[in-house]
């Protein structure tokens, strides 16, 4: 269902305009839920919406409902996601990743409202050696990052003031993710590999949320703010066996599952869609536009950690 969150107040902005509503797609997911969670200031409504509400593929679904629900901005945060299904699902992933933000920001722009885009490390083949700047070449190695950057490029040239911001590795107490995957398998079994050649920065959901909602508010309320690509992720890099091992340190010392990790190169887990082997995004960007600096990725993990299993000892 369709959520209206009301900010920290729960009340109403004075004056004539009313509350400033953001809707936001793919309410349902990990995103989603945070964006609902963040403490919005007073005077802004934050609305989710998800598939039961609106169909991704459908767009003059998507041109009614941004067109009637008199909004402020935009956050399209839906996304078709099962990164090695897209590799058969050719034509949902497009439809999804890049139409429907085509759709959406064709909607903004005949709205004269702001759109913010959310993507992904996926638009870049990896091989850089060092973190990927906003304006690096871009080269996906599969659909799902050729569909994202589809969206990407839809939204730039729709003529709608925007901001796209890609991040990685997007972990929370909420859905399916690493972190969550993680402590279910070590229920069950003491040893586990995990690949130890793909390289970035884990992303605590809550965090982009607030990231996102930052962005958003300045779009609506500085009419001269850019429009831009930007990068966030939380600080710090790392690949997926280090982060699983410090999962399970910090959930041993929390009385939670953990296990033993072994590291194995990505050949030894092979999967129908390549990953980049460096997802490591820069944040200097986001820095000097919007003073948002990224805190260590294990402090938020630990944040996580408290929500699923409680408080250290």
């Amino acid at each position: 269902m369709a959520t209206d969150h009301r900010g920290a107040q729960g009340r109403s902005a004075p004056g004539a305009g009313g509350l400033k509503r953001v809707l936001v797609t793919g309410g349902n997911g990990q995103l989603g839920t945070e964006l609902q969670r963040f403490a919005w200031p007073e005077g802004w409504a934050m609305v989710g919406i998800d598939i039961d509400q609106l169909d991704l593929t459908d767009r003059d679904a998507i041109a009614a409902t941004v067109a009637g629900g008199d909004w402020t901005a935009v956050i399209s945060g839906g996304a078709y996601t099962a990164v090695d299904k897209a590799e058969d699902d050719i034509v949902t992933a497009w439809a999804v990743n890049a139409l429907a933000p085509a759709a959406l920001a064709k909607a903004c722009r005949e709205a004269g409202i702001p759109i913010v885009q959310v993507s992904t490390d996926y638009v870049f083949d990896g091989d850089k050696d060092g973190a990927w700047e906003p304006d690096d070449a871009v080269a996906p190695l599969g659909v799902y990052g050729a569909s994202k950057l589809g969206g990407e490029l839809a939204v730039r040239t729709s003529g709608a003031r925007h901001a796209i911001v890609r991040t990685a590795w997007v972990v929370s107490a909420h859905g399916n993710n690493f972190v969550k995957t993680m402590l279910r398998v070590a229920e069950t079994r003491d040893m586990l590999t995990v690949v130890a050649d793909q390289h970035g920065s884990p992303t605590a959901a809550a965090d982009l949320a607030a990231t996102l909602a930052t962005i958003t508010m300045r779009l609506v309320d500085d009419p001269a703010a850019a429009s831009g690509v930007w990068h966030f992720s939380n600080a710090g890099a790392t690949n997926w066996a280090a982060f699983a091992t410090d999962i399970f340190a910090q959930s041993r010392a929390r009385g939670g599952p953990s296990a033993t990790v072994e590291p194995i190169p990505t050949s030894g887990y092979p999967t129908p869609a390549r990953r980049p082997a460096n997802s490591l995004l820069s944040h200097a960007a986001l820095m000097r536009d919007y003073g948002i600096t990224p805190r260590p990725w294990q402090a938020a993990l630990s944040d996580i950690l408290d929500e699923l299993i409680g408080k250290a000892s």
